[in-house]
């Protein structure tokens, strides 16, 4: 078998990569919703795998895998992998999870995600009800996770919220960095108080933070909430499209405090976690498979995070239907260090009509099952889907 094409189209705003072959067996890989300008970086990646065996997935990535970066840059990477996949599994007749080493578990727990309640202003009583609406969805999520600080409207709707200067929000990802007053960290400290005395112990409780943070002021902030038993706190000095690690800053927080400490959405490849894995300077990793470099560069991190007793919790809020899919697969697989991973949603509702092989209902208490068909298991559907296809890609599912 080998790759006759390598195309990309945006569908929505989701940027969607079709590898095809000359034996007429197809996948399909889609990243983040937030990343439509891919396309051009996907199709640069074209004319370097076309010949190739899909099959052989790891000599296919060693042709493409130098050409990524850090969050956005990975991601038209991790797309082809996750496409390299589903192709290899419709190929064998068996789900992605199989040819991953297997099953060990037969359903993934998820947190909320993209399925986040809005909050509708900044004080403790909006977070209060934020996190109840989420508690009372029908998903049953057993964790949920909330921004603050620096991940929220607050570092620029709170008065006096930290010493620096916001500016314009130029960008989705765009770094805002200070020292917080004491007004400020008070006000974090209250809203998350607000959202612990809602949930109880009944629903865990996991924020995310910044980036922006200094050390000083996390520290504080962690050490004030030690005994709300918060699930971990996230991305609080780096994170977002920062294209760094600082794995010995993160070391002296994790190391002050008994609060988990998690990051990684933003970092590209497995030799940028080892530091943060050999020096233990984080609790919990969260790669995202759409960023990563694929679903099986996050299995070899998760495994080596194992050895070193850190746990996973992946990334996921944007990746759509396929990106779930993704997850569901290499999830299915990971060590017992797994906690959830991060649960997308199509966005708009209509991604659920071009999408086939979704259960219905998808989140039961708080899980997917794991579904057993070849590929991810799901696929586009080329006649619903077509309708979405702008002009310029209207030979995608040609």
């Amino acid at each position: 078998m080998k790759i006759t094409d390598v195309r990309c189209a945006v569908i929505g705003s989701n940027p969607i990569v079709r590898i095809t072959t000359d034996e007429g067996i197809d996948g399909f890989g889609q990243a983040e919703q937030y990343k439509p300008y891919l396309q051009p970086f996907v199709l640069f990646l074209r004319d370097q795998l076309i010949g190739a065996d899909p099959t052989d997935v790891e000599r296919c990535m060693l042709r493409i895998r130098q050409r990524g970066a850090f969050k956005p840059y990975g991601s038209a990477v991790s797309m082809i992998e996750h496409a390299l996949w589903d192709l290899a599994g419709k190929a064998a007749g068996l789900p992605v999870y199989k040819l991953l080493g297997g099953k060990v578990r037969d359903r993934v727990r998820v947190y909320n995600g993209a399925y986040r309640s809005k909050m509708g202003g900044i004080r403790p009583e909006d977070f209060a009800r934020s996190v109840r609406e989420m508690k009372a969805l029908p998903h049953g999520f057993t964790l949920v996770k909330q921004g603050v600080a620096f991940h929220n409207p607050m570092k620029r709707e709170f008065p006096g919220f930290y010493f620096g200067d916001p500016g314009p929000q130029l960008a989705h990802g765009q770094l805002d960095r200070g020292m917080l007053t004491e007004r400020g960290l008070k006000h974090v400290i209250a809203c998350v108080e607000a959202m612990k005395e809602e949930l109880g112990d009944e629903v865990g409780l996991a924020l995310d933070c910044g980036p922006g943070w200094t050390l000083p002021d996390v520290t504080r902030f962690a050490r004030a909430i030690e005994p709300l038993n918060i699930a971990w706190i996230e991305d609080t000095l780096t994170g977002d499209y920062v294209p760094f690690v600082n794995a010995d800053v993160y070391r002296d927080l994790t190391m002050s405090t008994t609060v988990p400490i998690h990051t990684g959405e933003q970092i590209y490849l497995r030799q940028n976690f080892k530091d943060l894995i050999e020096r233990q300077a984080v609790n919990i990793v969260g790669p995202d498979p759409c960023d990563v470099g694929g679903i099986a560069e996050l299995k070899w991190i998760a495994e080596f995070a194992d050895l070193h007793g850190i746990l996973m919790a992946p990334h996921g809020t944007g990746n759509g239907l396929l990106g779930l899919a993704a997850l569901l697969q290499v999830s299915a697989t990971l060590p017992h260090n797994f906690i959830a991973f991060e649960c997308p949603r199509g966005d708009p509702d209509w991604w659920y009509e071009i999408v086939d092989g979704l259960p219905d209902p998808l989140i039961v208490d708080g899980h997917i099952a794991v579904w057993d068909r070849p590929g991810m298991g799901v696929t586009l559907n080329p006649e619903k889907a077509a309708r979405y296809l702008k002009d310029e890609d209207r030979g995608f599912f040609a």
